[in-house]
């Protein structure tokens, strides 16, 4: 097996991860097919992303203690299973409660991946080098979802929007194996907590109390929310109101990724030299002008493939800074119960995505206006919760911005 430390546990975690983003990007372009197959309308089609979402948010609550008890790497190669498993059902469905049922196991499966990876970079690595390693592994694994629209829609295109679900459960299943024999358990003994209900409860308490950890996973959850709002829109409003074709669809979204992982790479290099909170204030700064810029571009009527997208892109640069600083001040304080810390971040920022998610679904109107005042509300409550919480309580060594010279 892979030493934990090393450059591939790291590359192969990432792939672990991935599991989750590939469930809901690689699809994305099959979303009209599958309202015009399921002979159903769009709101019902968008809520297979946001029936993923809660499913995803709710089995974190249990993989999380579960993996502080009996391990990290048996929990998500069972997760993972699962998934392979939901995922043929859904390439099965002949109707949209049924591909909703199967969505919804499917994120139960899928959710070990990335609670449980952003557990084993706290159980690896000290809270500074965690924040490092998290963006080091949102790079690697940005790369999956850049390809995954691109991938889908070439499946859409030649096989039919079944062959994205059975390719999906495919890779869950590989992953599974590697995971098995190629790394090893990073929960150390002394940290297996118990499974005890009033020992869960008082888990959970004390981490949903702790103001730190409420700051970054609020600032992860909106900043996460405005991002989840891009993913229930785009393909309808560049491929219904904008006239993208759906094989092209993921060269667009290739745009948006490659604007996480430049602010990702951002992050590992100014890293070395500033603070988690400056590159914080940075990203922050990032997702509120990208996110107003699309606001206001919508309100003014700017229909362009390129109004709607090169906002975007700015703001998934700002988020790309943001979510690695946030999943390691989350997790600084709970060394001992990074699983059951990760689970209820997890659990929050799933939550809201998957209302903000129902949201643009329920209000959408056709064009860009819903989901680019949904995103640019999501900025705006970023920055609140970043000034109200986190300067006011962070992490060990995320000291806050003020206390820096400039």
């Amino acid at each position: 097996m892979l030493a934990l430390t090393s450059i591939w546990t790291t590359i192969l975690l990432a792939a672990a991860v991935a599991l989750g983003p590939l469930a809901m990007d690689m699809y994305l372009p099959a979303l009209p097919a599958l309202r015009d197959s399921l002979a159903t309308s769009t709101d019902q089609v968008q809520l297979t992303l946001s029936i993923y979402m809660v499913g995803f948010a709710l089995a974190q609550l249990i993989c999380g203690p579960l993996a502080d008890r009996f391990g990290r790497k048996p929990v998500m190669v069972g997760g993972f299973v699962l998934f392979a498993l939901a995922s043929i059902g859904c390439a099965l469905a002949s109707s949209i409660e049924t591909l909703l049922l199967c969505r919804f196991l499917q994120a139960f499966g899928g959710s070990a991946g990335p609670v449980l990876g952003r557990a084993a970079v706290r159980d690896i690595y000290t809270p500074r080098e965690a924040a490092r390693i998290m963006a080091i592994l949102a790079s690697i694994m940005a790369l999956a979802p850049a390809i995954a629209p691109t991938l889908g829609g070439l499946l859409l295109g030649s096989f039919g929007w079944p062959a994205i679900f059975l390719a999906l459960g495919g890779y869950a299943l590989v992953m599974a194996v590697v995971v098995a024999v190629g790394i090893p358990e990073p929960l150390a003994p002394a940290n297996r907590q118990s499974l005890r209900l009033g020992s869960l409860w008082r888990n959970y308490r004390s981490i949903g109390v702790d103001p730190s950890f409420l700051g970054y996973t609020l600032t992860n959850a909106f900043t996460f929310g405005g991002l989840f709002a891009f993913l229930s829109g785009a393909s309808f409003v560049l491929i219904d109101f904008l006239g993208v074709q759906p094989r092209h669809f993921g060269y667009y979204f290739a745009l948006v990724v490659a604007g996480y992982i430049a602010g990702n790479l951002a992050a590992v290099r100014l890293g070395s030299r500033l603070p988690p909170d400056r590159i914080m204030a940075r990203g922050i700064a990032l997702c509120v002008a990208g996110g107003l810029a699309g606001a206001a571009l919508a309100v003014m009527e700017v229909y362009h493939v390129m109004a709607t997208m090169a906002p975007q892109v700015l703001f998934m640069v700002g988020v790309g800074m943001i979510l690695p600083q946030t999943l390691a001040g989350a997790l600084a304080n709970f060394p001992h119960m990074a699983g059951s810390a990760s689970a209820l971040l997890g659990f929050i920022q799933m939550s809201l995505a998957a209302l903000l998610g129902m949201l643009v679904g329920q209000l959408h109107s056709g064009t860009p206006l819903v989901m680019t005042t949904v995103i640019g509300g999501c900025s705006l409550a970023t920055l609140l919760t970043y000034r109200l919480l986190v300067q006011r309580h962070p992490a060990p060594g995320f000291e806050p911005l003020s206390a820096h010279p400039a």
